[in-house]
């Protein structure tokens, strides 16, 4: 008797067949399979990779037996059958991240997730396996669970290989796609996934300014590009979708044609993954956020300098808020990548105490290895190690600490660059709170002796970057 195939809850079930290579197959051969668990059913797209294979992945999120069956336009392809067992996940796969709460996110599981993300935008693009090899050991020494990475490359870059067929702008060939580069990207998320990490992948971008001509693709050729890279990477549980970086600063398209776009994603994505869209900013001056109230969107990924808006954005959107991007720690000749790690820690501190999550970047152009929001390699701030202890006060606290400050169980109050040496503080006069000063940036917490009711005044250290937490006992 034949042993059917087992395959974990939210892992990856591979079906691989064999069809026709003549032609154009990324654009003539339609694949696709319906998955059916008792009444639940599920149909991900399938895709060529190349030499005549075809595949389709299907992350199962039941445990029990799965049959399948293939369609497709190509009689070889179609009507192919069978099942397999889907069994319970192993420690550390707690499935797909998902919003939980309307501000919160939590895994597929229910455990609950709070990204700190980091951002690295080309790391997979280079060729150089010692230099990835080398990103992926730092991600797991940091505090970092989520990364945001590109598909596309920008005007500067040389890649060895990139998502369309082609070595160079001049031979780009947006009617096929390279598995081999899929094959390392498709690596490099699975090496993601065993860290923990979540792979926040940036669809599009404007920084290639009509040199590779992969910003001003019809909508035809866009949509062309998502249902390949949705049949590609969708199974990975670990993979969020950013529509684009700074989408206002693509002057070929408009709101209306990245609506279409995002809605495109979401009707082709079986699972759905998280999905936004990130805005520019001219630094300190302007920004235009998207209207993240439109329900397609899941999240709102921001980009801003100012993390004391974090409460507002929360009012006029009920989704939660990643500020994405909101500026760097580094030395870059740009505004937005030459804050000090005390100015990036602080702007962490005031978003996350507000009920928003802040992303991490680092632009230091002059170390031994390149900036690390483009290459990777190591980082050299002071940033990410107050980073990992503002994570252990979050995490250490309620999963919801701004439900918990409203129910009167827990306060975090971040007094930022103020530097008082006292505050008066309101609490229930039938319960009694324990107090800790938190210091960010030397990253100590000084508990205060005593309990605390009612109307108390409450002594401070008189210097800046300082927090006061406060819990029900």
């Amino acid at each position: 008797m034949q042993t059917r195939r087992e395959v974990e809850k939210w892992d990856i079930f591979e079906l691989v067949l064999q069809g026709p290579s003549e032609g154009n197959p990324f654009r003539d051969v339609r694949l696709s399979a319906q998955f059916q668990y008792k009444n639940r059913i599920v149909k991900p797209d399938g895709f060529y990779d190349g030499n005549g294979t075809y595949r389709i992945r299907f992350m199962p999120d039941r445990a029990g037996v799965w049959r399948y069956v293939t369609r497709s336009s190509k009689p070889g392809l179609d009507g192919h059958a069978g099942e397999f067992v889907c069994v319970e996940p192993s420690p550390g796969n707690r499935g797909p991240v998902r919003v939980k709460d309307r501000y919160l996110f939590a895994y597929e599981d229910g455990t609950p997730f709070m990204p700190f993300g980091t951002t690295c935008y080309h790391w997979t693009h280079h060729g150089d396996e010692r230099m990835e090899a080398l990103t992926l050991q730092t991600l797991k020494e940091s505090p970092f669970n989520k990364v945001r990475m590109c598909l596309l490359p920008t005007r500067d870059m040389q890649p060895p290989a990139f998502a369309f067929a082609g070595t160079c702008p001049g031979d780009a060939d947006t009617t096929r796609f390279n598995p081999a580069f899929f094959a390392h990207l498709e690596k490099r998320i699975g090496d993601l996934r065993q860290l923990g990490i979540e792979a926040d992948l940036i669809l599009f971008h404007p920084y290639d300014k009509g040199h590779w001509g992969f910003d001003g693709m019809d909508e035809e050729t866009d949509r062309f590009y998502l249902r390949y890279v949705i049949a590609r990477l969708a199974a990975f549980r670990n993979v969020w979708w950013s529509l684009s970086n700074e989408y206002d600063f693509n002057k070929n398209k408009t709101v209306a044609d990245w609506d279409r776009l995002l809605q495109y994603v979401q009707r082709c994505d079986p699972y759905q993954h998280l999905r936004s869209i990130h805005n520019g900013t001219k630094m300190y001056k302007t920004s235009t956020l998207y209207d993240y109230t439109k329900p397609w969107l899941t999240h709102q990924s921001i980009q801003h300098w100012d993390a004391e808006l974090t409460t507002e954005w929360r009012e006029q959107a009920a989704k939660p808020v990643v500020i994405d991007e909101i500026s760097y720690e580094g030395n870059s000749s740009r505004r937005w990548g030459n804050i000090s790690g005390e100015e990036f820690v602080h702007r962490c501190w005031e978003g996350m105490s507000r009920g928003g999550f802040v992303s991490h970047g680092e632009s230091f152009i002059d170390r031994e290895t390149r900036a690390w929001i483009s290459a990777g390699g190591v980082l050299y701030g002071e940033s990410p190690k107050r980073i990992a202890f503002l994570r252990s006060i979050m995490e250490a606290g309620p999963a919801d600490w701004i439900e918990a400050a409203e129910k009167g169980a827990y306060r975090l109050l971040y007094f930022g660059r103020r530097q008082p040496v006292y505050r008066h503080v309101e609490l229930p006069e039938d319960a009694v709170y324990r107090a800790d000063i938190i210091d960010a940036w030397e990253m100590t917490v000084t508990p205060l002796d005593g309990t605390f009711t009612g109307r108390v005044k409450i002594g401070l250290p008189g210097k800046p970057y300082i927090a006061l937490r406060l819990v029900r006992v």
